[in-house]
């Protein structure tokens, strides 16, 4: 990156202001919303392998103007405070933006996950939390995380069972976090969730005709050419849902040894399982081409690019070389501020951060209320959806027998029709209406104002407006 690249906290921070400069705020609250409420450093031993490892981790809460507080917890080596301050402070603006009741957090451990089995992990893992748990910064009340980079349903497992061993009257337990497997009080469609999120977002994007001119492109989201940076759980789970569902060609891949190009597009699943066949590398797949410097597939010409892994990919040194006219920042702040400016400058659309992966953390959302309300979504209503629908069909086929007109539903329809919705279909349409009604608000701003020329200062002016008014009802 370039040595004049701002960090991913001061991109965060120049946003922000940028933002804030054509809103009316005090200054005062300005400070209030922009500031990290607290940040706490903990750094804890751990016996393995005969010695004892100490290792550092943090957890940020930027604001707590509704509680609890959510945000990620995230194991990579890179992980500092200032990274999980400026994760936190987007998490603030992404759960206003998409009207989920929770403040601003974020969480890391600065640990390699590759370089240890699974039982040290579990270890490593049960004393970070024991240290978050005894000062509340794990509590289904106060600070609820979730998986982020490198963590998943087995560790958050591992957390609740360790809340649950450290608070054994608290019956609401399986509150204190979210992304838990489904056998430990998780949600269907949470492991998919940022990835669902991501392909909701496109699809309302290419549903307004001016926006898609916008972009200087023409016509919906079957067809179009991408370039995904990163096969994660984000980004695999979008390009494969993208490809199968809204027939768009993925014809550029971006891994940590390289990239694959293919001018028909790529097989997602035939790719994500050569890597899990070569130990996560895509060097060797049949059928496309492989580039060793796979970062420059960012450049390359395609309909829209989708950084889905680190923040910074795209920065000051390569920003002006980007050719595809729409980003969607399915990562948290892949595109620096520095290029964010050259890139509105090109007249480039970016589908922010914020809104884009705000999939995981509604889908969060949903669980929690699961966990609180102690019953899965569609166990009530699911059955009496089926009987009503059958009074239905029912009664329009006896007509049509008194009436003689001879004609019947056709079998499939009746099957689909006929089936109430169980915990997934109505995940994915809870999902599905969050993302429209949070990108309709983004587009009034981005629209209707004369002084907000981008979707990104639009986002963050909706959500900014959205925490200044919660603030104000608690008389700041």
């Amino acid at each position: 990156m370039n040595v004049n690249e701002p960090s991913f906290r001061d991109s965060v921070d120049m946003m922000f202001d940028r933002a804030v400069a054509v809103m009316n705020l005090s200054p005062g609250l300005k400070q209030k919303i922009k500031v990290c409420n607290s940040t706490y450093t903990v750094r804890f031993g751990v016996r393995l392998r005969g010695e004892i490892h100490t290792f550092t981790g943090y957890r940020s809460v930027h604001s707590e103007h509704m509680e609890p507080v959510k945000g990620g917890i995230r194991y990579a080596m890179g992980v500092n405070q200032d990274e999980v301050e400026a994760l936190a402070a987007l998490m603030t603006y992404k759960c206003a933006l998409v009207e989920a009741p929770f403040g601003g957090s974020k969480g890391g451990l600065c640990i390699d996950p590759r370089q240890y089995e699974e039982h040290e992990l579990e270890q490593i893992t049960r004393r970070f939390a024991y240290e978050l748990i005894k000062r509340d910064l794990i509590n289904p009340a106060q600070n609820v995380p979730a998986p982020d980079m490198g963590t998943g349903e087995r560790e958050m497992a591992w957390i609740v069972d360790q809340y649950a061993r450290m608070n054994t009257t608290d019956i609401n337990a399986r509150a204190c976090v979210t992304g838990k497997p489904l056998n430990s009080g998780g949600i269907q469609g949470r492991v998919e969730a940022t990835g669902r999120g991501v392909q909701f977002a496109l699809r309302e994007f290419f549903r307004h005709p001016e926006d898609v001119a916008a972009a200087h492109l023409s016509g919906g989201l079957a067809g179009k050419r991408a370039v995904v940076q990163g096969l994660g759980n984000v980004g695999s789970h979008a390009a494969r849902f993208l490809s199968t569902e809204d027939d768009v060609k993925v014809v550029g891949i971006i891994e940590r040894d390289g990239g694959l190009w293919s001018d028909v597009g790529l097989d997602i699943q035939a790719v994500l399982d050569w890597m899990k066949a070569h130990g996560g590398s895509v060097k060797g797949f049949p059928g496309a081409t492989y580039v060793e410097n796979g970062a420059s597939l960012l450049e390359a010409d395609c309909d829209f690019v989708v950084p889905a892994a680190m923040e910074g990919v795209i920065n000051l040194s390569n920003a002006d070389r980007i050719r595809a006219p729409l980003i969607i920042e399915a990562a948290n702040g892949p595109i620096t501020a520095g290029a964010d400016a050259i890139l509105r400058k090109k007249g480039t659309i970016i589908i922010p951060d914020m809104y884009a992966n705000a999939g995981g953390v509604t889908v969060s959302y949903f669980e929690w209320v699961k966990n609180l309300s102690h019953i899965r979504f569609g166990r009530m209503q699911r059955r009496a959806e089926e009987a009503r629908n059958r009074l239905l069909v029912e009664e329009l086929e006896t007509l049509s027998a008194d009436q003689g007109l001879g004609w019947s539903l056709n079998s499939e329809f009746k099957n689909r029709y006929l089936r109430g919705s169980d915990e997934l279909e109505l995940v994915r349409s809870g999902l599905d209406d969050t993302m429209r009604i949070a990108y309709q608000s983004m587009r009034e701003v981005w629209h209707g104002r004369n002084d907000v020329d981008d979707l990104r200062m639009a986002a963050y002016i909706v959500a900014i407006d959205r925490v200044a008014a919660s603030y104000r009802a608690k008389g700041l």
